[in-house]
């Protein structure tokens, strides 16, 4: 062979984000619920993981002592930003965008390309022609990248943030879907976007080689993981589909004084503490139908439903604090229908201006 391979610690570090990777991938191929969603994001893991095998073989010393795995076609970049698109598409429309397959015509030409120069092309041809080529190659697919990050991710905030209004619109326990993970990864394919684009640069004016471009590689691998974990703690969470959150047409009512009548209730009979209140369970309740009930507090109260359905939460929480309430403030919470304590927190210091434990001290009835 005349080369021997070296078990390095960038190897080492790439091998176990690859591994993690396809260990996740395998393991969201399993959840029957959100079925395309989950096996959307598994492709997309796999793709990831494929970028950063070059690098990881690389740096052992598989390119120099096998040299025919030039043009392997472990790395399809195009593919990233239209399946991470796709996947957040899955998930709140509960499948993919109309024949959404036109989105990886760019991967699929970049895998053809580099599966039909693999297995064709033969030494010493394929080094030469790796050689010419690879400028060419690096500035095209740099740009698609870079294009694709940009638009996918900026296609995908959108629909993030009109999935949110609308949830927030007919759901109390709305936080449990709202993709806050989601939203967060976004984020970071921007900043991925913005990395990206340095390193190529940077390549371009003085080639950065293996060891120079690794941080690049060390941040698609952080992105991935992130993306992998926080996809497989949703796996099987239900999501509301967006067609099931479209607002529907209604007649002329005054809705001033039929959302005072159901807010009435909805205080009186202590609907609220039910933490998975939704305006389709209150039309049920109220026997009428969700467009009703959800124009009825966008504009006969001025406020999205989770609002304020969450502000009579909390005002029962410091009403009991008031009274002298000895409980733990989670166990407050929850019996005022929150669903957890994060979401808790967050409404009462936007109802408040403070913290529950900060309130609590204040009107004197903390727990000895």
């Amino acid at each position: 062979m005349g080369t021997d391979l070296v078990f390095g610690w960038r190897t080492a570090v790439l091998l176990v984000a690859f591994v993690q990777l396809v260990l996740l991938a395998a393991a969201l191929t399993r959840p029957i619920r959100n079925r395309t969603a989950n096996r959307t994001l598994a492709a997309l893991l796999i793709v990831l993981a494929g970028m950063i095998t070059p690098w990881m073989i690389g740096f052992a010393g598989f390119y120099d002592a096998w040299r025919w795995l030039s043009f392997a076609p472990f790395a399809i970049s195009l593919g990233i930003a239209p399946l991470a698109y796709c996947y957040i598409h899955a998930l709140v429309h509960g499948g993919w965008p109309a024949r959404g397959w036109r989105h990886l015509v760019p991967a699929g030409v970049q895998f053809l390309y580099l599966a039909t120069a693999f297995a064709v092309l033969r030494q010493p041809f394929k080094n030469d022609w790796l050689a010419q080529s690879a400028l060419a190659y690096d500035l095209v697919t740099g740009a698609g990248v870079v294009a694709g990050l940009a638009c996918y991710g900026a296609a995908g905030w959108s629909l993030i943030r009109r999935y949110a209004g609308r949830l927030a619109g007919q759901r109390s326990d709305d936080h449990r879907f709202a993709l806050a993970w989601l939203a967060r990864a976004v984020a970071a394919l921007f900043v991925l976007l913005a990395i990206w684009a340095g390193y190529g640069v940077a390549d371009l004016v003085a080639p950065l080689g293996y060891s120079g471009l690794m941080g690049l590689y060390l941040a698609i691998a952080a992105f991935a993981l992130f993306l992998g974990i926080e996809g497989w703690r949703h796996a099987a969470l239900p999501f509301p589909r967006m067609a099931d959150l479209e607002p529907q047409a209604t007649p002329a009512v005054d809705w001033t004084i039929k959302a005072g009548e159901w807010s009435e209730r909805v205080r009186g009979e202590r609907l609220y503490a039910d933490p998975e209140l939704s305006v389709p369970r209150l039309a049920r309740i109220f026997g009428t139908n969700t467009a009703y009930v959800s124009r009825a507090f966008n504009e006969g109260l001025g406020q999205n439903f989770s609002a304020f359905v969450n502000r009579l939460r909390c005002e029962e929480v410091a009403a009991r604090l008031r009274a002298g309430a000895r409980e733990d403030l989670l166990d407050l919470a929850l019996d005022c229908g929150f669903s957890s304590k994060a979401s808790f927190n967050r409404a009462f210091r936007a109802c408040f201006g403070c913290s529950p434990s900060s309130y609590r001290q204040r009107e004197g009835s903390n727990p000895k």
